[in-house]
């Protein structure tokens, strides 16, 4: 496991900002009771947390031209018939995934192809969970075309308490299926957009991870 590049400089700040508060703290403070021994484990275990958003494990990711991969680690929340209104403009099928605070929150490309549409929009911040955060939060969508044609849309969507979203992600480049398409920072939700064609295997409340769930077949 190790530390995502995105959480260097806000786990540095965490880092400090605890340092210096447990330190005026000690300067200050004379008589230690079981309040400020408290404060002192909570400030220690809010930074643990804070470092634990951006852990990576070490996974062999499945690589198979035939099979979407998930993008997210998380809970399904939506499959359903939809019509994709930005880049396919057709009907197709969308699987959610929702990322809690407590999920690794790396996305990776479920596919391997070329990029043919990347876009940010901004947006609300709705409860990720919610039905309109598709279509109304501030997400990146981006749309994957495989060797053989098909064309897989990955939008990242942010919510209530994700404020930051990362897309590598640009026109005309080459991917790989599981390498880091992006980064939500603390969480939100993942939607990926398959023709109704594919062989969908994710159903809902399914646990599922990056680059190793297998969410449809092509």
């Amino acid at each position: 496991m190790y530390i995502h590049k995105e959480g260097y400089r806000i786990i540095a700040y965490t880092m400090l900002l605890a340092i210096v508060i447990i330190s005026a703290m000690n300067y200050f403070i004379d008589d230690w009771d079981w309040y400020w021994y408290s404060l002192t484990a909570l400030i220690v275990i809010v930074a643990l947390i804070v470092i634990r958003f951006f852990r990576i494990p070490k996974r062999e990711l499945l690589h198979s031209e035939d099979q979407v991969i998930g993008s997210a680690d998380g809970t399904i929340v939506v499959v359903e018939q939809v019509y994709e209104p930005e880049v396919l403009k057709t009907e197709c099928i969308q699987i959610s995934t929702f990322m809690s605070p407590n999920n690794v929150h790396v996305n990776r490309y479920p596919v391997s192809g070329k990029i043919i549409y990347t876009n940010y929009h901004n947006g609300k911040y709705l409860i990720a969970k919610h039905p309109k955060s598709s279509t109304l939060n501030e997400r990146t969508t981006v749309c994957i075309e495989t060797a053989k044609g098909d064309k897989i849309v990955v939008r990242q969507i942010a919510g209530a308490l994700a404020r930051r979203i990362v897309c590598y992600s640009k026109e005309g480049q080459e991917v790989h299926q599981g390498d880091e398409l992006g980064f939500i920072k603390f969480g939100s939700r993942v939607d990926v957009f398959v023709p109704l064609s594919a062989n969908v295997h994710a159903e809902l409340e399914d646990k599922v991870k990056g680059g190793l769930s297998v969410l449809a077949t092509l």
